[in-house]
């Protein structure tokens, strides 16, 4: 079978601290500007002024990807630490305050503001975005409508944002419980195809509620530009290890639905409110928790589970090249999340500030 269509792109938002307070810090696009002399269109500027995103080229495998990650994590630090900035990844900042942070000015960033008013202006978080390749729109709605089902499984191996506002929020990624203010967040609905799917895109356009597709920020969505399925679900992951084991596993998992689909076959279809309480479940509790096998109807444990879906596309990881990546989720599994580690750091110290140089250390830890 040829896995050359399944190409990745990696998306990854870093926080930008002041190393004296430790707390986020407008970097007013200097990281941003200094950046594009050296990599181009590869870092850009975010709605807000405390956050830089990268995006690697188009990566043939997971190899590729992994390098072009770590290079874009070393190359933004270099610069942010010659402008007297840290950079870090992690799904929200420990204790920075939203009021305090500016907001870019540019037309778009300005249009959402007016339009989402505060749910906007706290939207102070921090992901990552994964883009698997297909060409096959329809194809593409399938795996995205399959796929769900495991969004809460591999959400709970990024959980990386236990801390908001200088509070622990007893969840391991509280994220998601401030992008939830967004509308057209979260698990999509079924969509029968693609033309299904355009319907849909064009009624909201038509009523201006949105006046294109990207301003549907699912959890998984058919890429309404690109050739890819994008996967927004996840806190952006302390290592860069983390990343890419995280990354290969949404291949792994896009290419097994892709074959099943091929031989005339499926994985069971669940509905989103089934799939919400996993996914809530994930958020609250990461690998801690349980969450529920809907074919058993049971709860099972979040590791248990994980590990029968590396099981399920252990059969493709090989052609795919991406055992070694794959054996780092089972290193997450032992070692915890980002934000139990987050979590461990505050427990020995009782210090927000020090949780901040943990997160900035791991950032570069790998590259």
């Amino acid at each position: 079978m040829m896995f050359d269509q399944f190409t990745l792109g990696i998306e990854e938002e870093y926080m930008v601290v002041d190393p004296s307070t430790r707390e986020l810090k407008s970097h007013e696009q200097k990281i941003v500007h200094e950046g594009q002399k050296v990599i181009k269109d590869k870092v850009k500027a975010e709605m807000h002024q405390a956050v830089v995103e990268v995006g690697t080229d188009i990566c043939q495998d997971i190899d590729e990807a992994y390098v072009d990650v770590a290079t874009l994590r070393k190359t933004i630090s270099a610069i942010a630490d010659n402008l007297g900035f840290w950079v870090g990844a992690s799904g929200t900042h420990p204790f920075s305050h939203w009021e305090r942070q500016l907001i870019t000015d540019h037309a778009r960033y300005n249009e959402i503001v007016n339009e989402l008013q505060e749910a906007a202006r706290s939207n102070l978080i921090f992901g990552l975005h994964v883009h698997v390749g297909i060409s096959d729109k329809n194809m593409a709605i399938h795996i995205m409508n399959t796929v769900r089902y495991f969004l809460p499984h591999i959400y709970a191996l990024s959980t990386n944002s236990p801390f908001w506002e200088g509070r622990n929020t007893g969840f391991k990624s509280f994220r998601t419980k401030v992008f939830d203010k967004f509308p057209r967040t979260g698990v999509p609905d079924y969509f029968n195809d693609w033309d299904d799917f355009k319907n849909f895109v064009n009624l909201l356009i038509k009523t201006s509620c949105i006046d294109n597709a990207k301003k549907i920020w699912w959890d998984v969505r058919v890429h309404p530009v690109f050739d890819t399925i994008e996967f927004r679900i996840c806190d952006v992951p302390l290592l860069v290890e983390e990343t890419i084991a995280i990354t290969a596993l949404f291949q792994a998992l896009v290419v097994k639905l892709y074959k099943l689909r091929l031989q005339n076959m499926s994985f069971i279809m669940y509905t989103r409110a089934l799939i919400n309480e996993n996914k809530w479940r994930a958020s609250r509790y990461g690998l801690d928790g349980k969450l529920i096998d809907f074919g058993k109807q049971e709860q099972v444990d979040a590791r248990l589970l994980i590990h029968e879906l590396l099981d399920f596309v252990d059969d493709v990881v090989d052609e795919l090249g991406s055992r070694q990546a794959l054996n780092d989720v089972k290193k997450i599994l032992k070692n915890g999340t980002g934000a139990d580690r987050q979590l461990s750091i505050f427990e020995q110290t009782k210090n927000l500030n020090s949780v901040v140089d943990y997160i900035t250390d791991q950032t570069l830890v790998g590259v």
